[in-house]
């Protein structure tokens, strides 16, 4: 199956869980309704449902928010949330204490200091792995 397909088929799975029939009639009006921008044609979300294009991303959000998924599911599916999920606990388990700390108050700086911290580590980074 193709991306434009899989996206199709996460998108009715949304629209049923949400409690809404998958037609495009429905998902015209009920988009419309909550989006900013100029109004979506019957035409743009029947491709949407059969799997012929995929929506931009401002476009996306607005489903995603309507359907009450995160739009990175609804657009790539649930292996993308998860996996950010495990990089995101492998971070937190790895970072603790006053390493967490530092972290913190270094994003605190100003982007020049930043820059001269991060050439600090890289250059120890350099220096330690030529002494092994």
């Amino acid at each position: 199956m193709d991306e434009k397909a899989e996206f199709a088929e996460r998108l009715k799975s949304a629209m049923l869980a949400a409690g809404y029939e998958p037609r495009p009639g429905v998902l015209e009006k009920g988009f419309n309704t909550h989006y900013w921008g100029r109004a979506i044609t019957f035409q743009a979300v029947s491709r949407w449902l059969r799997g012929l294009s995929i929506p931009e991303q401002d476009k996306l959000v607005v489903l995603a928010e309507w359907l009450g998924v995160e739009p990175q599911e609804l657009r790539y599916g649930a292996g993308v949330t998860a996996s950010a999920k495990n990089k995101k606990k492998r971070w937190d388990d790895a970072v603790t204490g006053p390493e967490r700390e530092v972290l913190q108050d270094y994003l605190t700086l100003p982007a020049p200091q930043r820059k001269t911290i991060r050439e600090i580590i890289q250059t120890y980074v350099k220096a330690n792995a030529s002494n092994k």
